[in-house]
């Protein structure tokens, strides 16, 4: 009866996703998406989702995984903390990922991380979160990320914001964990090389009205707005800004790099007009094999940012199952460094092959992204170049790469 007792609670421990018994080898690799399907994070979810489908049809096509094809499951984390756990615990204790990648918010990326991946002992990595509070984060090695920390992107945003000319801002920002660390860190670094921030808002998403943040940050008069949004609430507060006479001029934050803005509100209201966004160094041979890759499945790439970092985060997830000889998460998490870091044979996008000979002959691989280096650090962080980018004739164009200065 004590026995019967014991496998039971066994049971419902592994259908609860906080224990599971190590995986063979020669089980498949399963790695679970969770992605923003709905919700105000919709359009970048779905092309992110893509770069996940062209790595994992890519590897299949060459060899797979352990000698099998890697299995793709797909949840909607809807935008919401609660339906991304949620949507995380399904991915693990009924469709038996044993890695994920996601969130993209990182108000999503943190609880799921706390309470469902980390506690499971499996690996995350997200493609789009990038709130310095994951830095630091009590995960047990469990998350990772493949861009750059908001401790970075802030730096770069500031920069371009002086080099617009302008020398007092009003900030404007979605009140969630993403918002607020790159609010803290443009401001940091905004006034630390001289400029004034005038007021700073937070919002709440799906507002009827955002007169209140703009009266509020347009205190004092600054020279421009610092929005820092997704588009269901960017376009809204763009257009009351301008109806209102808020303001005319903007910088914007990677999450409102999406066409459905321009469109909304007009390319010739926009012109010139434009912020920063994680992407790879110029003139990338990794990129541009990505992009030709993509272009070829799945039509032209779009504009929008992420794609490549979800890309990305498919392939060492991958590479560290193989390298592992194992998709126990432990085991993967382990090797996660081995596969992305210096040294070892450069491994770009497209070469499984070539991964899979250098492995078998038991050298080192450090894989070199479509978004640039992951080199994961101590944390599971990456360094990362961004994208000045404006709106021109109606088009999203990048003006410049660049490294952010150090603080």
């Amino acid at each position: 009866m004590m026995n019967k007792f014991f496998k039971l609670g066994l049971a419902g421990l592994v259908a609860a996703g906080l224990s599971a018994s190590p995986a063979t080898a020669q089980e498949a690799l399963k790695i679970g998406a969770l992605m923003p399907l709905t919700g105000s994070l919709q359009a970048f979810g779905e092309t992110a989702l893509n770069g996940i489908r062209l790595a994992v049809e890519e590897i299949n096509a060459a060899g797979g995984v352990l000698g099998q094809p890697i299995a793709l499951a797909v949840a909607d984390d809807q935008g919401s903390p609660q339906a991304g756990v949620d949507a995380a615990q399904r991915l693990i204790s009924v469709e038996r990922s044993h890695a994920i990648i996601g969130a993209m918010s990182s108000g999503i990326t943190i609880p799921v991380a706390r309470s469902v991946t980390a506690p499971a002992q499996v690996p995350q990595i997200s493609n789009a979160s990038t709130s310095p509070v994951l830095t630091t984060l009590e995960d047990n090695d469990f998350l990772f990320r493949t861009l750059a920390s908001d401790a970075f992107q802030g730096v770069a945003m500031a920069q371009v914001a002086q080099e617009k000319g302008f020398s007092t801002v009003g900030i404007i920002y979605i009140n969630n964990d993403y918002g607020q660390g790159l609010a803290e860190s443009f401001q940091e670094a905004f006034e630390a090389a001289g400029g004034k921030v005038t007021s700073s808002a937070p919002y709440a998403e799906k507002q009827a009205s955002f007169r209140g943040e703009l009266q509020r940050a347009s205190q004092g008069r600054p020279d421009a707005l610092i929005l820092i949004a997704y588009p269901g609430d960017g376009i809204p507060i763009l257009r009351q800004a301008l109806e209102g006479g808020f303001f005319q001029r903007f910088v914007f934050s990677d999450g409102m790099r999406a066409p459905e803005v321009v469109q909304a509100i007009g390319g010739d209201i926009l012109e010139g007009m434009g912020g920063t966004a994680p992407e790879a160094p110029e003139g990338s041979a990794s990129a541009q094999t990505f992009a030709e890759a993509y272009n070829a499945r799945f039509g032209e790439m779009p504009t929008r940012p992420y794609i490549d970092t979800a890309y990305d985060a498919t392939y060492v997830l991958a590479l560290a199952a193989q390298k592992a000889g194992s998709v126990n998460g432990v085991a993967i998490r382990d090797a996660l460094r081995d596969v992305a870091n210096a040294p070892g044979v450069e491994i770009g996008p497209g070469q499984w092959a070539q991964a899979l000979e250098a492995l078998n002959q038991g050298q080192d691989v450090n894989y070199t992204g479509a978004s640039g280096s992951v080199e994961f650090d101590e944390a599971g962080d990456v360094t990362g170049t961004f994208a000045h980018w404006e709106i021109q004739n109606g088009e999203i164009v990048t003006i410049k790469i660049f490294e952010p200065d150090a603080q």
